[in-house]
């Protein structure tokens, strides 16, 4: 099949899925303003507009350039030799997937029909650190569900609460519930291992439960300009607390490498609450907020947009280091025990 379908050009344009733009809007506000440029569906076409969309918008270039030796020109030089207008579409897709490739981020992405590029390494090339095996034996059979979150009291009376995604906003009524059924316990352990992310406003929520006062947890800033260092001055990223019951005992959250993206912010947010500490694997990172735009062949290409800061103004972009390094142990695994969960309990016992 070639990638010649002879199809009308059409215009390239930058878009945000609505979840995106409420989270911007929560944040501090978020306006662009897009220039439109017309190029052709083949070849040569979708890989100039792909080039250019990143080019103009992509938001960790310096960073890149700093520790991967980037050079995005050089790029262009280097892949614009492999574009041939008789190429298949299976070629073109290959190229254009290893030129994003180069940038080695969790939020760029190629998606068409039949694949979805993509590079994972910030959670395939280190150690899982997450059982389904052992968070069974956990949570047992008995265990409560509200609002994607799974929970229940363990035997020595620390609650559990697993966060696999914040795909989808929480019912403020189904926290309080979640809550007040944890509430006689001594301390309490949120897992947001393998969540990939999902919301901001969803991770904004939960982490809600555990301020008193509004709370300043890190900075954003927006592409202003198609340099490569045209921002935004930094907006503050502030936590509101809730209006609804909200905990005041010692709580662990434990992360891994695929802890991604919203979750990643999730950690970030929590770090910042005097009750909180991290246990497990450093975090995936994706500190950009992802914004999606469109090749006239209409293939999706989705890349970091908006870079976001912790309080210190330093980039969680490689990830959030917790306050206790823990791996799962294989003597803990033979032994049907979670060694990051165990040292959870310990700490808060302590």
């Amino acid at each position: 099949m070639n990638t010649a379908h002879h199809r009308p050009n059409i215009r390239l344009r930058l878009r945000t899925a609505a979840t995106l733009l409420i989270a911007l809007w929560t944040i501090g506000g978020f306006t662009s303003c897009i220039d439109e440029k017309e190029f052709a569906d083949n070849p040569r076409g979708n890989f100039e507009a792909l080039w250019k969309i990143m080019d103009e918008h992509y938001c960790f270039f310096t960073m890149k350039q700093e520790q991967l030796g980037v050079d995005w020109d050089e790029v262009h030089t280097r892949y614009s030799r492999q574009i041939d207008d008789g190429m298949t579409t299976a070629q073109l897709f290959e190229v254009l997937c290893r030129m994003i490739g180069e940038l080695r981020d969790g939020h760029v992405n190629l998606s068409t029909g039949f694949n979805y590029g993509r590079n994972w390494a910030w959670k395939e090339d280190y150690p899982a650190n997450f059982s389904d095996t052992l968070q069974r034996r956990y949570l047992g059979t008995d265990y409560r569900i509200s609002s994607g979150l799974q929970y229940r009291i363990l035997d020595d009376n620390i609650g559990y609460i697993y966060c696999g995604s914040f795909a989808n906003g929480f019912g403020e009524g189904n926290l309080s519930d979640i809550f007040y059924y944890l509430l006689p316990c001594n301390a309490l352990i949120i897992d947001v291992r393998n969540n990939s992310g999902g919301q901001l406003t969803a991770a904004e929520q939960l982490a809600a439960r555990f301020f008193d006062k509004t709370t300043l947890v890190g900075y954003m800033q927006h592409k202003d300009g198609k340099g490569h260092n045209d921002f935004s001055s930094m907006q503050k990223q502030q936590i509101k607390p809730t209006r609804e019951l909200r905990w005041h005992k010692r709580v662990a959250v434990l992360t891994n490498r695929a802890t991604f993206s919203a979750a990643n912010e999730f950690v970030k947010y929590m770090r910042c609450s005097p009750l909180v500490i991290t246990v497990g694997d450093r975090t995936g990172g994706g500190a950009g907020m992802p914004f999606t735009s469109e090749l006239p062949n209409g293939w999706g290409v989705r890349f970091s947009a908006c870079p976001m800061y912790d309080r210190e103004k330093n980039s969680t972009e490689q990830g959030i280091a917790p306050d206790h390094r823990a791996d799962i142990s294989d003597e803990d695994f033979a032994r049907g025990k979670d060694t990051i969960i165990e040292l959870a309990r310990q700490l808060l016992k302590e």
